[in-house]
């Protein structure tokens, strides 16, 4: 099966579909990747705070497909934003590589550690008021994009980006007295409620690749059960997921579709070719049911997705 690819501006290729591993317990992230790599996947999507890092390398090192045929991302955690150096390294540690193709910025935004008791940096600290213990004033993501500058060239990354990006977050990194490099990636929330026209265009012009989380909304989401998207599948021969997910590479970006059942993980890899007209119509869902961001944790007083 041939792998559909977007070019980077690193002028690496970038699979267009990838599995995404994120609220997966170890045993079934081993599964679903191994599974994933096994159906003709070449794109594995983690982060360090999904805390299977582990199980994704073991999937990888037991699937017999060779570590330079797959492009691996991981994430840098908010804990960990003033040290990214040693993050990567933990990272790769728990992955068993020597190397990932992608480390993203997780969210612009910086943890405190002050609250961590036991030492666990892959945590979310909260203050007694049960807010996110938010770093607004000592730390910037403006700085740790500056300190993940070098990290391609220690090799232990062929690429850096962010995630969870607005327009407004990658004009403060992009500010040319900062002399800073152009994202490789922004890995954001995208579906038919969630369209983020604006922000797919605005990081095309600058060269920066689209990844979409979450591309079927949620287990939750009203999307797959929609009328008409039914009617489109059944006249695709495939499953409503499918044409959401092809949906998006109609679009243009990478799709991170997540499951750990094996049948789905082979299932979501079939992508359809979508009319101009399917496109539209799968678009309308977004009038039908309203705009709805299925991923919101609350990151106050930063504005995350302004």
């Amino acid at each position: 099966m041939a792998t559909l690819e977007l070019q980077m501006n690193t002028g690496k290729p970038i699979p267009v579909l990838g599995l995404g591993t994120w609220k997966a317990a170890d045993g079934d992230t081993y599964r679903a990747v191994l599974a994933a790599l096994e159906s003709g996947y070449r794109h594995i999507d983690t982060a360090a705070i999904y805390r299977n890092e582990a199980a994704v390398g073991r999937a990888i090192r037991d699937s017999g497909v060779p570590r330079e045929k797959i492009f691996v991302t991981t994430k840098l955690w908010c804990t960990q934003q003033r040290d990214p150096q040693s993050a990567l390294n933990a990272s790769l540690e728990r992955l068993g590589l020597d190397y990932v193709d992608l480390y993203l910025m997780h969210f612009p935004v910086a943890l405190k550690t002050d609250l961590i008791k036991d030492g666990n940096v892959l945590s979310i600290p909260v203050r007694a008021d049960g807010a996110r213990d938010v770093d607004i004033d000592g730390w910037s993501f403006v700085k740790t994009w500056q300190l993940m500058q070098d990290l391609p060239k220690s090799g232990k990354t062929k690429a850096i980006g962010v995630s969870n990006f607005s327009i407004k977050n990658i004009e403060e990194i992009l500010k040319p007295e900062l002399g800073l490099s152009v994202p490789a990636a922004n890995q954001i929330e995208i579906h038919p409620q969630l369209p983020q026209d604006e922000l797919i265009e605005y990081c095309k012009s600058k060269g920066i690749i689209v990844e979409a989380y979450s591309p079927l909304g949620s287990s939750e989401s009203s999307m797959l059960t929609d009328p008409d998207l039914i009617k489109l599948a059944e006249k695709h021969q495939v499953e409503p997921a499918q044409i959401l997910i092809s949906w998006g590479v109609t679009r243009g970006y990478c799709i991170l579709p997540k499951s750990v059942n094996s049948k789905r993980v082979q299932s979501n890899l079939k992508i359809v070719k979508l009319s101009s007209n399917d496109v539209q119509q799968i678009s309308k869902i977004l009038e039908k049911l309203g705009s709805k961001r299925y991923v919101s944790p609350s990151w106050a007083p930063f504005p995350m997705y302004e």
